[in-house]
């Protein structure tokens, strides 16, 4: 079967990676919260960890795909995911975490980042999430189950624009006007996004196992 590459020249990304060196990755961090870099999110060779009282999304759709990406020693790898889209989406109290393990004279060092508390909400445009596995409750209004994933107003087809994977243009897809989640936790491998607005960002870097669940 054909398989299209969701990808554009237009799109800013940059690359989270817990590399040897603490400071290095502190300071992706404080660029971050100035708005210094832009809205892409990988982490390299791993999943990461992400929870939020809530998400309000409109323009949702969802695909299955192969990400393409590589392990921590630097082999190529594909690993299937469900990708999750909105048009515009807000999210509370969210949070978000990876861990890297047997980092040299250091050990296991976890990265957390929380966003959208004391009222304030993240805010993204075109929001992509790269999803491996995801639990919660979900309200759908005006849903399309089993559209050819071509066919998906913010599916894979012709003019998308967002991150590597690969998608099956005839495979399955289903489509909303309003998703509302809640009680979110998922493992994702990337996430991809027109704009992020991370109200009351906050990162933190802490020794060991530090998770956001």
């Amino acid at each position: 079967m054909e398989s299209q590459v969701r990808g554009g020249t237009r799109w800013k990304r940059f690359a989270v990676v817990m590399v040897p060196s603490v400071a290095a990755t502190a300071a992706i961090g404080v660029a971050l919260a100035q708005g210094a870099l832009a809205a892409s999110f990988s982490v390299s060779g791993q999943s990461f960890k992400v929870t939020a009282d809530r998400l309000d999304g409109t323009g949702f759709s969802q695909y299955g795909a192969i990400d393409q990406g590589y392990t921590l020693k630097g082999e190529k790898v594909a690993r299937p995911v469900a990708v999750s889209a909105f048009t515009k989406a807000t999210i509370t109290n969210m949070c978000q975490s990876v861990v890297t393990p047997d980092i040299p004279l250091v050990g296991t060092v976890s990265l957390k980042l929380t966003a959208g508390t004391d009222g304030k909400k993240v805010e993204a445009d075109n929001l992509y999430i790269d999803v491996e596995e995801l639990s919660g409750d979900a309200v759908f209004e005006d849903i399309n189950i089993g559209v050819a994933a071509g066919d998906l107003k913010d599916g894979p087809g012709p003019g998308m624009k967002g991150g590597k994977e690969q998608s099956n243009p005839f495979g399955f897809g289903q489509q909303s006007r309003v998703a509302t989640l809640t009680g979110v936790k998922q493992t994702a491998w990337a996430t991809t996004a027109g704009t992020f607005k991370l109200s009351n960002l906050k990162m933190s870097l802490h020794k060991g196992a530090n998770e956001c669940y």
